[in-house]
């Protein structure tokens, strides 16, 4: 079964680090990656650009709103995500723990669910 591994970082937390020790954070998701794919677990990751430069969009009764930024009441922030290839979810967890950004933030992992058209 696929399941998403949202991976949100506390960025205040994540800057009070040391620039060495944030650096490091960068080697270890790709050390991250190369095991997932070793493994046979990963399909796909990547990481948003920075919060800034999103755009939140809503229709409401058909009309159009935009609002710059992400619009959430947290501190912490999507930072990126993995789509893998678990047993179960007992497992998609132990993978989403091994995720170097999880010190910093939190994982969420969700099954993903396959959309099929339904016919009338």
């Amino acid at each position: 079964m696929k399941y998403m591994l949202l991976i949100y970082l506390d960025e205040a937390l994540y800057l009070e680090m040391p620039q060495s020790e944030q650096d490091g954070f960068v080697n270890a998701m790709l050390d991250h990656d190369d095991r997932l794919r070793s493994s046979g677990h990963y399909v796909t990751s990547d990481a948003p650009m920075a919060p800034s430069e999103a755009a939140t969009v809503r229709v409401r009764q058909g009309k159009l709103a935009v609002i710059d930024g992400p619009f959430m009441e947290t501190k912490e922030h999507l930072s990126g995500f993995y789509i893998i290839e678990a047993r179960d979810l007992n497992e998609a967890i132990r993978l989403a723990a091994e995720i170097p950004l999880a010190t910093v933030g939190s994982v969420e992992v969700r099954p993903v669910d396959k959309l099929e058209r339904i016919e009338q």
